[in-house]
């Protein structure tokens, strides 16, 4: 037994001399030893509180609660570990409590330094999560699996996919790889076996498919996480939205390859196309133009909207004939060109009747023969290696211009008619009034000695003069009442719109001046020009004094023919203002010896 008491106080000794809190308690949970170290722990002096009961509070050390671990270790004889703040919480214990028969050894150690940094790291962690909830985009932490199992998802997925975290992490109700679009999913899986051996940051751009079923553009930026030996034991990014920046790239790209009217590629990519096809095992390749005629003289009479749907229209039955494979482009501003790889000239030649009936079939469903469309075309093949692509387009072009310059003739003149018809059918100036004027100015031309050539032109001024009033609306041409100043402004367009009608048509070019110039008085006083005197062509003074007396002695809706004499008073009081004198006076002369050839007015 002396023995026994003898170890007991070497053991007591030992833990005098540790730097360790040391306290032991027996099994009435009053204090029986404190080390001089666990007295400067808490303050207190350790002769003063032997055999003094922990749980009295008025007993109790200042900073050490009594605490149920106690208990437990006690009735269960199980070591246990807690750790406690002393000083106001500016100490952290570890207090490790040891339970025996004899009672609880308390071993207290000062953590406080571990403890702090425990807590820093806890602090940065937190401080990490609230800065990657917040972070524009959906934060990560997953596996590297085919499924890109979540190990951690920030608040931001919402936002982005429609998804809550929860739902992705672990794949409970879907796999981050479900987002991806299945066009994306191989291609990423392929950069990540690439990206991750070489240790470098992953970088891509794709699309998701959101809750709602939206598809948006995404930016994924990350990177791997490697164990000691090298090996990857998970991956963490970002994946943000950019869906905005992207379509707005992809615009600008569509709008740098492609034509902004039909949506057919424009020249400099076709031309590219056509490098890139240009390739031995793509032989041989074929080439198709087309070229809409006349689209200049529909612009300047109906004004570039006709045109423009024209162009659409070609544009669209062109690209029901363009097979896999084949490149569509407008190559001009009337000219459209097909690339068909794999074609030879009997196979190009088949495509492009099938392309002229389809145009057959379309003009015919349209009733105004205005808006039908004429196209001509041209082809060529290549069949050699040693031939250039560019140059077999080139043939194409010129096979198609040789079409053209066939029909040419023929069609302007169709289109002519089609004016004139249009013409007559809008304005009330009738093809009666067309014809009586031809009349007149022939007469008057002949009265002043003007060669045959330029009788013709006078008589087909005198029929198409008015051709530009098919670009002005129905209703200022047939408005019954007096035009106002807007409206007046608009009504005098129609001789540059019938100026540039003339000079879009080989067989009215040689009038176009004189259609330009039929409103302007001899006084400088008229338009559009405002010329005088003698710089007005002479077939325009013509047509001016024999258009004023038609008009005159005419009945219109806005009021009744003028009678003969006093037309006629009125040419003449406006010679030398209005009109030329000598065209006047030779006029009037006329009109008085044929008299009775007027005897009705």
């Amino acid at each position: 037994m002396r023995k026994l008491k003898k170890m007991q106080e070497l053991q007591i000794s030992t833990f005098d001399n540790v730097s360790d809190g040391v306290v032991f308690l027996d099994t009435n949970w009053r204090y029986i030893y404190m080390n001089e170290a666990a007295g400067r722990l808490f303050n207190v002096n350790p002769p003063d509180i032997m055999n003094q009961d922990i749980r009295m509070p008025d007993q109790n050390i200042q900073g050490v609660p009594f605490h149920t671990s106690y208990e437990e270790a006690a009735h269960g004889q199980v070591q246990q570990k807690i750790h406690i703040s002393i000083s106001d919480g500016s100490r952290w214990l570890e207090n490790r409590i040891y339970p025996s028969k004899m009672g609880l050894l308390l071993i207290f150690v000062d953590i406080t330094d571990s403890k702090e940094v425990e807590m820093k790291s806890r602090e940065i962690e937190r401080s990490n999560l609230v800065l990657l909830d917040n972070l524009p985009g959906l934060a990560y932490h997953c596996r590297y699996d085919r499924d890109w199992t979540m190990l951690f998802v920030s608040q931001g997925c919402y936002e982005l996919t429609g998804y809550q975290p929860e739902q992705l992490l672990f794949n409970r109700d879907l796999s981050f790889n479900d987002l991806i679009s299945p066009e994306y999913r191989d291609k990423l899986w392929n950069v990540w076996t690439e990206v991750l051996p070489q240790k470098v940051h992953f970088r891509q751009e794709y699309t998701i498919v959101k809750a709602d079923g939206e598809v948006i553009w995404v930016l994924e930026q990350a990177q791997g996480i490697y164990s000691d030996n090298g090996e990857v034991e998970s991956i963490e990014g970002l994946v943000i939205n950019i869906d905005d920046r992207k379509k707005r790239e992809l615009e600008v790209e569509y709008l740098l390859e492609h034509d902004y009217l039909t949506g057919a590629f424009n020249r400099i990519h076709f031309e590219q196309e056509a490098n890139r096809l240009d390739i031995p095992h793509l032989m041989p390749i074929s080439i198709i133009t087309g070229d809409i005629n006349g689209l200049k003289l529909i612009n300047d009479a109906f004004g570039h909207e006709q045109g423009d749907s024209m162009i659409k229209e070609t544009a669209f039955l062109l690209g029901k004939f363009c097979r896999k494979g084949d490149v569509l482009g407008r190559i001009g501003g009337d000219e459209f060109g097909i690339l068909l790889p794999h074609t030879d000239a009997a196979a190009a030649d088949a495509i492009l009747l099938q392309i002229i009936q389809s145009f057959e079939r379309y003009n015919k469903t349209v009733s105004n023969e205005m808006i039908r469309i004429n196209i001509s075309f041209g082809s060529a093949t290549k069949d050699m290696a040693d031939i250039n692509i560019h140059s077999v387009i080139k043939l194409a072009e010129e096979n198609m211009f040789k079409h053209k310059l066939l029909e040419r003739k023929s069609l302007h003149s169709a289109i002519v008619n089609s004016i004139k018809t249009t013409m007559f059918a809008k304005s009330q100036e009738t093809e009666e009034h067309a014809e009586r004027l031809a009349h007149l100015t022939r007469i008057l031309g002949k009265k002043l000695s003007l060669p045959l050539i330029e009788l013709n032109e006078l008589e087909l001024l005198a029929t198409l003069h008015d051709i530009g009033k098919v670009g002005i609306s129905d209703q200022i041409l047939n408005k019954p009442g007096k035009l106002t100043d807007d409206e007046w402004e608009l009504m005098k367009e129609h001789s540059e719109i019938g100026y540039r009608i003339a000079m879009s048509s080989p067989e009215l070019m040689p009038v176009a001046d004189f259609i330009l110039s039929h409103h302007e008085r001899w006084d400088g006083l008229g338009y559009p020009q405002g010329l005088a005197g003698v710089k007005i062509p002479l077939a325009s003074r013509i047509l001016a004094v024999a258009d004023s007396f038609d008009a005159m002695t005419q009945d219109r809706s806005y009021r009744k023919a003028m009678p003969f004499k006093e037309a006629l008073e009125e040419i003449a009081r406006n010679r030398g203002t209005q009109f030329d004198p000598a065209v006047a006076d030779t006029f009037l002369l006329f009109l008085n010896e044929n008299r009775n050839d007027f005897k009705d007015l």
